[in-house]
């Protein structure tokens, strides 16, 4: 079966491999050093100050920087599910909550933003996704931040990036904490959440002091010296080491350029064929289809194919079908999954199959892909 969830996504047989050495212990100089490189690592990838790792999915990391880098009142993006998520851990924490609502194929604009903030001058962290995953949507959050630190270079700026981290070279200059998980473009099984900050981040969380698991005063003072406040995913943090080092042989930039040329190429190839992409700004990390007959189309390409694609929530449940991007992804298998799509219409009746889609996908991708334009 082929993984084309938008998360968690396969794990390759490298990192297997890695993953499978008998456990080490997380207390002793051997795992310190592996901690070190896989810290130094994931700083080279983000080119941010700092990055912390955390037990516990990206959810977990959420958490962690609302309650640490909020104080007064939050301002966040709600245009789905992942977006609606840092209200409710607000809310959880009694923490006052501006949210600002789109539609889930509609990003977050920045007038929205900057009114909000007139409004209510007493905000000091703003949330919003570098893509809602929920419907396949990429947000302009450099935009956004840059106009936030602009306006009040001491609003605290969070960034989930955990379908963005590993899909394309993300502008960190104005983001305070960015947030990515383990089962994204890190190919890794779920479990494990990862946190770049910003030095103003970083004084921050060294002046707030608050929680106790998810205190990353604690965690900072114990991942500077390459161990961690509780118990480590040992084995996660081996298999993001062999990643990291693979994702560096290849070139960081490579990825990123593969995974835009595989993304257009797949968006143009299923458009070419009659589908509609859902969102109207369209994330790197999956293609988001809009179709009344996704869950059947689903249904085949999993029994038909070999092909597991995710579907909607919510509202948009039986509306949508998501296919990944994220990770060192073979150009074989997207490939097969094109094709797969397009024999799915052909047994629904909806077009007779010649093949036109993969023929469009494997121009526009080597295209892209030879393109000097990274």
């Amino acid at each position: 079966m082929l993984l084309f969830t938008p998360g968690p996504t396969p794990t390759p047989e490298f990192i297997r491999v890695a993953m499978s050495e008998p456990t080490i212990h997380h207390r002793t100089p051997e795992f310190e050093n592996i901690f070190s490189k896989t810290r130094e690592l994931l700083k080279e990838m983000l080119q941010m100050p700092e990055v912390l790792m955390l037990a516990s999915s990206g959810s977990g990391a959420m958490e962690a920087c609302v309650t640490s880098l909020c104080a007064k009142k939050l301002l966040s993006i709600n245009s789905g599910k992942f977006g609606e998520r840092f209200g409710k851990i607000a809310n959880a924490f009694n923490i006052p909550c501006v949210e600002i609502k789109n539609p889930w194929d509609i990003p977050a604009s920045l007038d929205s933003v900057l009114e909000a903030l007139k409004n209510n001058p007493d905000i000091d962290a703003f949330c919003i996704q570098a893509c809602e995953s929920a419907g396949g949507l990429r947000h302009p959050y450099e935009i956004i931040a840059k106009a936030i630190k602009e306006y009040n270079p001491e609003i605290m700026v969070i960034v989930d990036g955990i379908t963005a981290m590993g899909v394309e070279k993300l502008d960190v200059s104005c983001i305070d904490a960015l947030i990515g998980g383990s089962q994204k473009a890190f190919m890794l099984p779920p479990g494990m959440s990862i946190i770049g900050l910003s030095q103003k981040a970083i004084q921050k969380i060294e002046e707030r002091n608050v929680g106790f698991y998810f205190n990353l005063k604690t965690e900072l003072k114990n991942q500077t010296k390459n161990t961690t406040a509780w118990t480590a995913p040992t084995t996660i943090i081996i298999g993001l080491c062999a990643f990291l080092e693979k994702a560096k042989e290849i070139g960081f930039d490579e990825i990123y350029h593969d995974t835009k040329a595989r993304s257009l190429a797949c968006d143009a190839a299923l458009e070419s064929i009659g589908l509609k992409i859902y969102p109207t700004i369209p994330a790197l990390s999956m293609t988001t289809i809009s179709d009344d007959k996704s869950d059947e189309i689903r249904k085949i390409l999993k029994k038909d194919f070999n092909v597991n694609a995710a579907g909607g929530q919510d509202h948009l449940k039986g509306k949508i079908f998501r296919i990944n991007h994220m990770g060192i992804v073979p150009i074989n298998e997207i490939a097969w999954v094109v094709n797969a799509v397009e024999l799915s219409l052909d047994k629904l009746g909806r077009r007779k199959f010649n093949g036109f889609a993969n023929q469009i996908f494997l121009e526009q991708y080597y295209k892209l892909k030879n393109s000097k334009v990274k």
